[in-house]
C-alpha cells in the first residue's frame, strides 16, 4: 500500500463511518492500527468532524464531516482531471 496523506486518511475515517460504524469496522476499512484510530478519533471528535453515539458504541460522521468528505472527493477528482489532462 502506498504511502497517505493525514487528509486521505482522514477522508477514509469519516467515510468508513458514514452512517455510523464502531472503531473495529473504522480500523479495517481505513486500514489504520488500534493506536493510529485512536489518535485520529480523538482529533476528529475534537473538531467536530466525527461524533461518538453512547448507547450504540458507534461513531457517525457529522454535517461538518460529511462537507470535508465532500470537498476531499471533489479536490481528488479535479487532481485526477489536471493529471489526465498534462500527460
Amino acid at each position: 500500500m502506498k504511502y497517505r496523506s493525514r487528509t486521505e486518511i482522514v477522508g477514509n475515517i469519516l467515510d468508513a463511518a458514514n452512517g455510523g460504524a464502531t472503531k473495529t469496522k473504522i480500523m479495517y476499512k481505513a486500514f489504520l492500527s488500534y493506536v493510529q484510530l485512536k489518535e485520529y478519533l480523538s482529533v476528529l471528535i475534537e473538531n467536530a468532524l466525527l461524533e461518538y453515539i453512547d448507547g450504540t458504541h458507534k461513531f457517525k460522521t457529522t454535517e461538518k464531516g460529511l462537507n470535508y468528505l465532500k470537498m476531499h472527493n471533489e479536490i481528488g477528482e479535479l487532481l485526477l482531471t489536471t493529471i489526465k489532462i498534462t500527460n
